[in-house]
């Protein structure tokens, strides 16, 4: 006799762990998979979020704002300006505090023995190469910057407090500054900051 319909189901409804079989019928040898598991529409939902989260953090936290207007710098160049000296890359990250994808960057591999690291928007020097350290991230990391040549203010996209490293003279988006990680350097901070807000100067020196 075939077997009751409940039963089947019963089986079909076992832990997906286990390993597949098939199950046939005496009267019409016909075989019966087990079903791939469903996904409810709030799982769907909740793993989109999740991606366009993750995605946000290589946008523009400022989007059609350019840096901070409530802090003065020195080069006061406005958009139009800064649209005719920046790629649209440059705009994006510097004026606009984008971030380039972790990896990409021209100085994330870059350690040379001497020289220094300049805003690639006003050609500020903001980092020598001592201050250049091996932290994995991703980014270009520099455990400090020149005297007086990067100006720290509290970032709050994301819903979330993080400290925003700027050139202390154009005011251009370099990335972000994080303290305690435990790196051998001799102030424990990691400024991870795009390669695409840099330009490096090989045969000039600054004093540390």
């Amino acid at each position: 006799m075939p077997m009751r319909f409940s039963k089947v189901l019963r089986i079909l409804s076992q832990p997906l762990n286990r390993p597949a079989f098939a199950i046939t019928t005496a009267a019409s040898s016909q075989s019966f998979r087990r079903p791939p598991p469903r996904v409810s529409s709030t799982t769907v939902l909740q793993a989109a979020s999740s991606i366009s989260f993750l995605s946000s953090f290589f946008g523009s936290s400022a989007k059609a704002q350019s840096t901070d207007d409530s802090m003065s710098y020195p080069d006061k160049r406005n958009d139009d300006e800064w649209r005719a000296v920046l790629s649209p890359e440059q705009f994006r990250v510097i004026r606009e505090k984008g971030t380039e994808r972790p990896g990409t960057g021209e100085y994330d591999s870059h350690y040379p023995s001497q020289g220094v690291y300049t805003c690639a928007a006003c050609n500020a020097p903001l980092y020598t190469a001592s201050h250049k350290f091996k932290s994995g991230c991703g980014w270009p990391a520099y455990f400090d910057s020149i005297p007086g040549a990067v100006t720290r203010h509290t970032d709050k996209a994301f819903g979330m407090d993080r400290t925003e490293i700027v050139c202390s003279n154009c005011g251009g988006h370099l990335g972000h500054v994080f303290k305690g990680e435990g790196f051998p350097t001799p102030t424990d901070e990691r400024h991870c900051v795009n390669s695409v807000s840099l330009n490096f100067k090989e045969d000039e020196e600054a004093k540390a």
